[in-house]
């Protein structure tokens, strides 16, 4: 036990290391204050230029003066960085540019108001989050700020002052802070300061002394910083203590350690560690170290309700393993600085008083007579029914492992009795040893001390001259007999101390191995009804306990999984549940909250808050869960939780990428008809109107070209709307193709003539092999498809290029290239043309369409049994459309 009292703690000696070697992380120094006005910012700045005297690098990054004359004086002598402009609502804020400071690479730099919010445009929204930035890249920072802007105190500063405060900085920053300095100063000195108008000008100092800054609110919000402080200076106390294995205690603020046992059942122990806690202003925890002794659960229950007391009085609950638990409190005492202990007085009869000086010694008087410089209190029990030891459980006696003792020692005495012929009696005694080691291992202390007894017994008889009798003749006969029984009762009980560890090892083992198979469970799991069944299921295996899991609907809890199956919860159990929820604390049977409930409820919580709770029950009476069983508990529900907490993050997120796909596809459609219906539209109306309104002066010439444009811009709006029906049928999957044998040659020339008019200012070649078969195919689909093919080519390609189809036999299928020089396709991702409302801009021009026209060639090549690809010209610019299909069967003339 003393050496790991004397080894340094790694993690912490690894902390000093680093920061003794720098490291490339800056030192962060916070002056900490009760309220504004105290003096923080003079204070760093005063520091400032002590350190600029030694010749420190120093920058100030922000400082507000807030028009104090004494501050702002301070600011001569200092490099002050430019602030960056910042327009927002109207008004021209300057916030601290931390890119210049970057840049600049000082050695300190100064920055007043850590929990300030940045203006619109910054990098950061907070500026806590400016200086951690700096402190990432080595550069070490003083910063100011008031207590009442520290995360975990806004609630507590808002009931002080009745003022909530919206600028908060969170506790890790405070908690990673390398320095903390108190600026303090009382509240009749602010409030003169007030008076004075060296905090603010003299209309705000009055409202402020009217409302925030009352004597009062004042003196608590000094505590409250005294307190936080003190707090952080006690935590680098204890790391420096493990780092440099110092044993303690050093008594710069009290601590009270209360040393939970077995016999300690009526709470007088703890209610004494509260008061004496209360008397100190000290923080207190309970400690049970939990032994092989525990193993009933009778004992388990006490022990369990106990510790839910000490919860309930403010304590910090700790449960240790260990089988000494005198050595394993004063190790936990010393490396966590406890200045007192508390101790209940052993419950004992008047025969274990005479025994106890000489024969064993209590919890207590172990703990006294080695505690050295920490003080111990012993505690008498007030009220003590009957005997509260472990043979209180009332346990029926069991005869088999006595029955299994007396054949092991009775196998021993044979083998012995084969071997002394050839062997000294001294050697022959170490088979009772080995039996006595044996039945310990195999069965506990008490067999293995009746097969001591035994073995002792049947030594003397059949080995110890006079044979065959108890009575010993020599006197070196007797010393062997006695120092063989002193041995064979040590070796029992270590051999018992061995089995016990052994069972706690096992059992914490078994657990260790349930959680990691429930985590990887877990990993594997997408479903949320499978998440909740499966910890159902573990949570029922491993406590042996019914379980419920309730989350909220509609802002209330529904039974989404059970064990057994459960439809249903009662009024009491429900309120319970619903309490639990909203409180994130548990309620039901044996807690102190809604106790009139058939289940206890524990709520399943995130770093978001309270997610769902998990119920407990059970047909027997008593405690439902016992310490390890609450951690237990904990531990289930905090994967559990984390992994409900992913499933919905992983369902929110496809849900958020679905209306993000929904959103872009409305608005494409959108865009697409506002332009591909107005524009056709437009020119059809305004042809149109022009032959109503001057049909008389219009030649003939004019006429044609008039009626031609309602005609072409018809014809395309008649595209578009049919472009949007065969997407629709594809989508709905209501094409039934009616394959025939057809030539594609054909087919091409077919669509070569529908596209004549787009083409009109291109040239067009199709090349078709000779002696081609006939394939089965769609030809009223194919031919849509080639269309809109071509109608793209015509759109994106310039006017004068060369639109080529080739057709020609690629093994058993028959292939046709498009082939055009246009701009070509996206050369990461040709394929994504296929894609619906995809359309490609190249430099600054949008080319009209809807974006349906190759995701519908695409549709309809492969539902009349083709395959259709896209890629770039390997050759020059220009975009190549593959469409295959297989052929079937020769078709002889």
């Amino acid at each position: 036990m003393e050496d790991r009292i004397d080894r340094p703690d790694p993690d912490a000696l690894l902390r000093q290391t680093t920061h003794e070697m720098g490291g490339t992380r800056g030192r962060l120094k916070i002056f900490v204050g009760a309220a504004p006005g105290v003096g923080k910012t003079f204070e760093m700045l005063t520091t400032a230029h002590r350190l600029i005297r030694d010749g420190v690098d120093v920058v100030v990054g922000i400082v507000e003066t807030h028009g104090r004359s004494e501050t702002a004086a301070l600011l001569d002598g200092l490099e002050v960085v430019p602030r960056r402009v910042v327009a927002y609502r109207g008004q021209t804020l300057t916030e601290m540019d931390l890119d210049a400071i970057l840049a600049r690479q000082p050695r300190l730099v100064l920055v007043d108001e850590l929990a300030h919010t940045n203006g619109s445009g910054s990098r950061h929204p907070k500026r806590w989050m400016d200086v951690e930035e700096l402190l990432a890249v080595g550069i070490d920072v003083f910063t100011t700020v008031n207590i009442q802007h520290l995360e975990s105190l806004n609630d507590i500063v808002a009931g002080i002052t009745r003022i909530r405060v919206r600028e908060t900085v969170p506790d890790t920053v405070i908690d990673r802070a390398d320095e903390i300095e108190l600026i303090d100063l009382t509240p009749a000195d602010l409030l003169q300061r007030l008076r004075e108008g060296k905090v603010y000008t003299a209309p705000a100092a009055a409202r402020a002394m009217r409302n925030y800054f009352s004597p009062g609110n004042l003196t608590a919000l000094r505590e409250l910083a005294l307190r936080q402080t003190a707090r952080q200076v006690d935590a680098q106390l204890i790391d420096h203590m493990r780092s440099n294995a110092i044993n303690g205690p050093w008594a710069a603020g009290e601590r009270i350690l209360v040393c939970l046992t077995l016999q300690d059942v009526d709470g007088s122990l703890l209610r004494y560690g509260r008061r004496l806690a209360e008397r100190f202003h000290a923080p207190w925890t309970v400690l049970h170290v939990e032994t092989s002794r525990e193993a009933g659960v009778t004992i388990r229950q006490r022990t369990a309700s106990q510790m839910h007391l000490a919860q309930s009085m403010g304590a910090e609950t700790v449960t240790i393993p260990g089988q000494d638990v005198a050595a394993e409190t004063l190790v936990w005492a010393r490396r966590h600085n406890i200045t007192q202990i508390v101790a209940g007085r052993p419950v004992s009869s008047p025969w274990t008083n005479w025994l106890m000086p000489w024969a064993w010694a209590s919890v207590t008087r172990i703990l006294a007579d080695r505690a050295g410089d920490i003080p111990v209190h012993v505690v008498g029990a007030t009220d003590v029914d009957g005997d509260v030891e472990e043979r209180s459980e009332k346990r029926p006696l069991a005869f088999s492992p006595y029955i299994a003792a007396t054949g092991i020692v009775a196998a021993a005495l044979v083998l012995s009795l084969a071997l002394r012929h050839g062997m000294e009696v001294q050697n022959v005694s170490l088979t009772f040893l080995t039996a006595v080691l044996g039945v310990a291992l195999g069965f506990g202390l008490w067999p293995s001390l009746y097969a001591s007894v035994m073995a002792v017994l049947l030594f003397n008889f059949f080995f110890l001259p006079p044979l065959y009798t108890f009575v010993i003749s020599s006197p070196d006969n007797i010393a062997a007999l006695v120092f063989f029984s002193i041995t064979a009762v040590t070796a029992s009980h270590l051999g018992n101390r061995v089995r016990a560890q052994a069972i706690v090892a096992r059992h914490r083992a078994e657990i260790t191995e349930s959680l990691y198979e429930f985590s990887r469970k877990l990993t594997g799991i997408t479903s949320m009804d499978e998440l909740l069944w499966t910890t159902c299921r573990q949570i029922a295996e491993m406590l042996d306990r019914q379980i419920v899991i309730l989350l909220p609907h509609d802002d209330k809890l529904i039974i989404r999984a059970s064990d057994p199956p459960e439809k249903s919860l009662d009024s009491a159990d429900l309120a319970a549940a619903t309490w639990a929820w909203r409180h994130d604390r548990a309620a039901g049977r044996g807690s102190d909250n809604l106790p009139g409930a058939r289940r206890l409820f524990v709520p399943l919580r995130t770093a978001r808050g309270p997610i769902g709770v998990i119920g407990l029950d059970s047909d027997g009476p008593g405690l439902l869960l016992g310490q390890e069983q609450q951690r237990l508990v904990d531990a289930l529900g905090d994967q559990t939780a984390l992994a409900i907490e992913r499933i919905v993050l992983s369902q929110d997120l496809d849900q958020a990428r679905l209306h993000a796909e929904t959103e872009r596809l409305r608005g494409a459609l959108l865009s697409s008809i506002s332009h591909d219906l107005r524009t056709p539209l437009s020119s059809i109306l305004g042809a149109a109107s022009s032959l109503d309104s001057y049909d008389a002066l219009l030649d003939d010439k004019d006429r044609k070209e008039l009626l031609s444009t309602i005609r072409e811009e018809a014809e395309r709006l008649s595209r578009f709307v049919a472009n949007l029906l065969d997407m629709t049928r594809l989508e709905a999957g209501a094409l039934t193709p009616a394959r025939q044998l057809c030539d594609l040659g054909e087919i091409a020339g077919s669509a070569l003539a529908r596209a004549a008019v787009i083409l009109r200012h291109h040239h067009v070649s199709l090349k078709v092999a000779p002696d081609l078969p006939l394939v089965p195919l769609d030809d009223v689909l194919v031919e849509q498809a080639l269309f809109n093919i071509l109608d793209n080519a015509a759109k994106y390609t310039p006017e004068g290029s060369m639109v080529m189809i080739e057709i020609a036999r690629k093994g058993g299928s028959i292939r046709l290239r498009l082939t055009d020089e246009g701009p070509g396709l996206p050369a990461d991702n040709p394929e994504r043309v296929f894609d619906k409302f995809t359309r490609i801009q190249f430099s600054d021009r949008q080319r009209p369409g809807t974006g349906l026209g190759l995701a519908i060639a695409k549709g309809f090549v492969e539902t009349a049994g083709g395959s259709i690809t896209a890629e770039n010209r390997p050759d020059r610019t220009g975009a190549v459309f593959t469409i295959s299909f297989p052929i079937v069967a020769e078709v002889s003339g």
